[in-house]
């Protein structure tokens, strides 16, 4: 591991067209030999995009594991590269009543604020961005490597002190946080099984969806402010959007709150198919009686 980092390391130094013209080659490389990855995608792309005709999914799956390697070895610059580096290579764009170019931190820190991000191959760069201004909190997975884990661990936290939790810490330290007004940034799509969950329709076909955005938003008398990276055309680097707060929400019914969110996600998700997180088994849990979309060798 030790020495997969320090190769890591090392491709910061390169140029990002070099860089990303290099992931795009593993993507490549890894829609051919990655069978079992590349029919979860496909999978989710028929459920998703029944209109469009078998080859235009596919060369999206292609096109998202040529994203997904990009932001893999891309996320050598988020963890080593100059804060100045950073800067050049990352445009933040905000709505109406936003600074204009600038994260807005005053918004998201005036009051208890849930930044909401999905599952973009870029999501780490939407967090880069907010930790050169602004302490904030998220969710991660331990990984098991304790060296790795340490590395990953100080890359998110490396501008602004970051409040960590894991699944297994549970709600309290999130609303903790909250009520410091220490934004939490929540990555909320993807299926952890029925608890806590509702199957709430995402493209059309029932996905159980954690309610959490909802419920916690209600406890804390929160804001959800949605924010999504994807990369910039040509190599140019990311392009990070602060979507305005949404009004009136969640309401009373948490059910409806969830059913906002999947739709708003829905939208950007059809700006830039290829970066979404095809590979996950969005729909792996099913309502009762309901078989299985995916192949039990997968």
């Amino acid at each position: 591991m030790r020495l997969l980092l320090g190769m890591m390391w090392l491709l910061h130094w390169l140029p990002l067209p070099l860089l990303g013209r290099l992931g795009k080659a593993v993507g490549n490389l890894l829609f051919i030999v990655m069978g079992p990855r590349r029919e979860i995608a496909l999978t989710n792309l028929r459920l998703t995009m029944p209109e469009l005709t078998e080859g235009q999914r596919r060369r999206i799956a292609r096109q998202h594991f040529q994203a997904y390697s990009r932001s893999v070895l891309e996320r050598s610059i988020l963890w080593w590269a100059s804060e100045q580096r950073l800067r050049r290579l990352i445009r933040v764009e905000t709505s109406a009543g936003m600074a204009p170019g600038l994260v807005p931190v005053a918004e998201m820190t005036g009051k208890p604020t849930i930044l909401l991000c999905p599952h973009f191959v870029c999501l780490d760069v939407g967090g880069a961005s907010i930790a050169m201004e602004a302490s904030a909190s998220s969710m991660y997975v331990a990984q098991k490597n304790k060296v790795f884990d340490e590395v990953l661990r100080a890359g998110r936290a490396r501008f602004k002190p970051v409040r960590l939790f894991t699944r297994q810490d549970g709600i309290k330290p999130i609303l903790r946080a909250l009520k410091e007004k220490l934004p939490y940034f929540m990555l909320p799509d993807m299926d952890f099984g029925d608890k806590d969950a509702e199957f709430v329709p995402f493209f059309g076909v029932p996905a159980a969806t954690l309610t959490a955005t909802a419920r916690i938003a209600a406890a804390t008398g929160g804001q959800v402010m949605p924010v999504i990276a994807t990369f910039l055309p040509n190599y140019q680097g990311y392009r990070v959007k602060f979507y305005p707060v949404w009004e009136n929400y969640p309401g009373p019914d948490m059910v409806e709150a969830t059913r906002r969110m999947n739709e708003f996600i829905e939208e950007r998700v059809r700006e830039a198919p290829a970066e979404y997180f095809w590979t996950h088994k969005r729909f792996k849990t099913r309502p009762q009686g309901q078989p299985s979309f995916y192949s039990k060798k997968r």
